[in-house]
């Protein structure tokens, strides 16, 4: 099926279906981001390794400036990112600690 554009939905049922489909995609995005998550930390040597001010501030900036080229508030993509990025680094800190337990 091809994507239909916002203006060209006639009623409530084809916005959801958008919108469903949208949802799926983001989804398979996010899960895909997951992957090189999971890589990271097996890359990395101790929890404190997760959380990098630097680099998630450069995340931030990014999702930012491409929220306002695409016209969305940029709000909206920092709270979403960062609430993403928080669970993210969280799970780092878990696995490498649990790594960390394992080597002992």
């Amino acid at each position: 099926m091809t994507p239909r554009k916002a203006e060209d939905c006639a009623d409530m049922e084809q916005v959801r279906a958008e919108i469903d489909r949208i949802d799926v995609a983001l989804v398979d995005l996010i899960g895909e981001r997951f992957t090189y998550v999971d890589r990271a930390w097996q890359l990395k040597q101790s929890p404190a390794e997760a959380r990098v001010p630097w680099r998630i501030q450069q995340v931030i900036n990014r999702v930012r400036t491409r929220a306002k080229e695409k016209g969305l508030p940029p709000e909206l993509t920092e709270a979403l990112w960062r609430q993403m990025i928080g669970w993210f680094v969280q799970y780092e800190e878990e696995k490498l600690s649990q790594q960390g337990e394992d080597d002992d």
